[in-house]
């Protein structure tokens, strides 16, 4: 989609029912113009996009911008929940937003696998238009390439996102100190199991649902309760285990948690048990973290559970002096365990 030209009327419309994608929609010319112009176009439709050049010219905003880029190769490409589109932005929409920044702008670039269908390739387009436009931003710009079949996995996407953060707001990983409250804003794992799930065709009392959404309205609700929050991170690969670990050795700090006071839905826990997962290390994909000084921590847990993506926040531990950097949790059951790093793949393609 860089070669937004201005559209032109092809001798025949393409076959959003039956139809596939081959090699030519992905070499430059009439056929690629008209999956953009059919596809692409009416998905992501605004001014910017319309103006058909290979780049989006916007004005800059007052205060710092913020950048961020992700590439998505979720397998299955629909799940309960969401899809790769709409995942696509709302992790891109989050990264954006975890720096306090409200987010503006997306690019989105695709890889196709030459025979991916072109009804599949509109669902996920309309959807991810459609998620984009409730979180806010526009897609402005974009790429469509078309590999030969076997080379992609059927579809890949890469996004890339702008937004500002506005003066004296100053969110980062590297800002834990001891002494702070640690806050989840909902329950963990989600995300992770009902792709596992829904992959290996596995049934439940409940359907487990994915928890893709766009933090960025939670987020401008947290900031304007506790304007001094120092670190916001969404527990995405890797699970929440990843993300207080990433956050321990970018401040140089550890943690202790409470199990007790981590939110999991009890059918996410019965599905890990039965595939032999910690729930801990299983991915989101609307929720955050959040830490805090803890004389804020009372009115930062008001603000998440007043928005419908923090009904079931909680202070989950506090940030302590350790140089081994090491997050510690006490168990249910009184003892005391590592909440490690995982130490290998154990959860493929799953965002």
């Amino acid at each position: 989609m860089n070669d937004m030209s201005p559209p032109r009327r092809p001798a025949r419309r393409l076959d959003l029912k039956d139809g596939r994608v081959d090699l030519t929609h992905g070499a430059g010319g009439r056929a690629m113009q008209q999956l953009i112009d059919e596809i692409f176009r009416p998905a992501f439709d605004n001014p910017m996009l319309a103006r058909g050049d290979d780049q989006a010219a916007f004005d800059v905003a007052a205060g710092r911008m913020v950048m961020s880029t992700d590439s998505f190769v979720v397998s299955p490409l629909f799940f309960p929940g969401g899809d790769i589109g709409s995942l696509a932005v709302h992790g891109t929409v989050n990264d954006v937003a975890m720096s306090g920044a409200r987010p503006l702008y997306l690019s989105a670039g695709f890889v196709i696998e030459e025979g991916f269908p072109l009804s599949e390739l509109q669902r996920i387009a309309a959807s991810m238009g459609d998620a984009a436009r409730a979180a806010g931003v526009a897609v402005v710009t974009g790429d469509t390439k078309v590999v030969e079949r076997g080379k992609a996995d059927r579809l890949f996407i890469n996004t890339a996102g702008i937004g500002t953060v506005a003066a004296g707001i100053d969110i980062s990983g590297e800002r834990a100190r001891p002494g702070d409250a640690i806050l989840v804003s909902g329950t963990m794992g989600d995300h992770g199991v009902a792709i596992m799930a829904h992959r290996a065709g596995l049934e439940f009392e409940t359907t487990i649902v994915s928890d893709s959404a766009s933090l960025a309205g939670l987020v401008a609700d947290l900031v304007a309760a506790a304007p001094n929050i120092h670190v916001l991170r969404d527990p995405t690969r890797g699970g929440l285990a990843a993300t207080l670990n990433e956050i321990c050795h970018q401040s140089g700090v550890g943690m202790r948690l409470d199990e007790a006071k981590i939110p999991i839905r009890p059918d996410v826990l019965g599905a890990c048990e039965l595939l032999g997962l910690d729930a801990l290390n299983v991915a989101n994909e609307g929720k955050l973290v959040a830490i805090a000084p803890a004389a804020e921590a009372d009115r930062l847990l008001a603000a998440m559970r007043a928005h419908p993506l923090g009904a079931d926040a909680s202070v989950i531990g506090e940030v302590i002096a350790d140089h081994q950097r090491v997050v510690r949790m006490a168990t249910r059951i009184g003892g005391e365990r590592i909440v490690d790093w995982l130490a290998g793949e154990q959860l493929p393609r799953i965002c």
